[in-house]
């Protein structure tokens, strides 16, 4: 796989500072049940981390010593994790709001049959990856049959309540492009899914978020190899837009690796590019507890304009009109 770091290292991406942490986003490992080609954690079956139990206590000691609102689960599948449940548990009896990036295959993998309704007693918000309301365009960019499959599972998180009127069981879905070209504008594209979805499996969801594809990873690589990396830069540094730096996600979450390193963001976990916090080559998340963060630099990069080109990207969608 291609390095992108060395590529991202001479940018000229503004100096942004912290707001007061709301979020903690948790990668619970990178073992997934799919390799996925716009994967940008490069997570897949043969991948073996995974968040220990005493780590996984480390993060509801956070949570409460931050006073955490929102706890973001992500992997790989993060429900691959033996503690999975564990931690949605404690969070949720602690009043937190939880969120599960789900890939939606997992729902019918062997020893997770019950994993739907789990999620649903849990009152677990499910943010799932579709990133296109085709089949051949899904099975090109996921695996043959996963199209199906997703649909399958969302018509069963349909049916114990998610997305239906007057629920509190919230289902979001996920696109990202095929290629290197920014996503289209994320309220027309959610119209045109609903719709498709609607007529094509009787399915409905909440919210779509249109995110871009950042330029690290396997993305990056898969890039590089083709000669469309510094075309795609390029693309992303003409659509920069500087209204979109107040509402990035950075400034409000912080993100933590499965081995209980704090990052800025998840981007910056993948290209192994820690929180700055008082002069440490990287921070375990035991050593911030109590911690105000509010005002702490930003670790940027040139990938940071992935996330303020055009409309913006942020793990909750667009940050503005396109």
């Amino acid at each position: 796989m291609h390095a992108t770091l060395p590529l991202l290292e001479n940018g000229d991406f503004p100096a942004i500072r912290r707001k007061a942490v709301e979020t903690l986003q948790v990668n619970l490992g990178y073992k997934c049940n799919q390799s996925c080609l716009h994967c940008h954690v490069n997570a897949g079956p043969t991948r073996t981390e995974l968040m220990s139990r005493e780590t996984i206590f480390e993060v509801i000691a956070c949570i409460k010593a931050m006073n955490i609102r929102m706890l973001d689960v992500t992997g790989g599948a993060p429900e691959l994790n033996p503690h999975f449940r564990l931690l949605v548990e404690s969070a949720r009896g602690l009043g937190v709001r939880v969120i599960d990036r789900c890939n939606l295959t997992i729902l019918f993998e062997p020893g997770h049959e019950d994993l739907a309704q789990f999620l649903a007693d849990q009152q677990v918000e499910i943010t799932a990856s579709l990133p296109c309301y085709l089949e051949d365009n899904v099975d090109r960019q996921r695996g043959k049959g996963v199209f199906e499959t997703s649909i399958r599972a969302l018509q069963k998180l349909n049916s114990l309540g998610y997305a239906q009127p007057g629920s509190p069981l919230k289902l979001n879905l996920v696109y990202n492009p095929q290629g290197p070209v920014l996503p289209p504008g994320q309220e027309g594209l959610q119209r045109d899914y609903q719709q498709r979805l609607l007529d094509g499996y009787g399915v409905v969801f909440n919210e779509l978020y249109a995110l871009a594809n950042m330029p690290i990873q396997r993305f990056g690589s898969t890039l590089v190899s083709k000669g469309q990396f510094d075309p795609y830069m390029k693309l992303l540094k003409d659509a920069y837009r500087p209204e979109n730096l107040d509402t990035v996600m950075c400034r409000t979450l912080m993100s933590v690796d499965w081995q209980g390193y704090v990052y800025d963001c998840d981007f910056n976990q993948m290209l192994e590019l820690p929180l700055a916090w008082k002069g440490r080559a990287r921070s375990h998340l035991r050593e911030l507890l109590g911690s105000d963060l509010e005002r702490n630099p930003i670790v940027v990069k040139d990938h940071c304009y992935g996330c303020t080109a055009g409309q913006g990207s942020s793990c909750g969608g667009a940050l503005g009109n396109n």
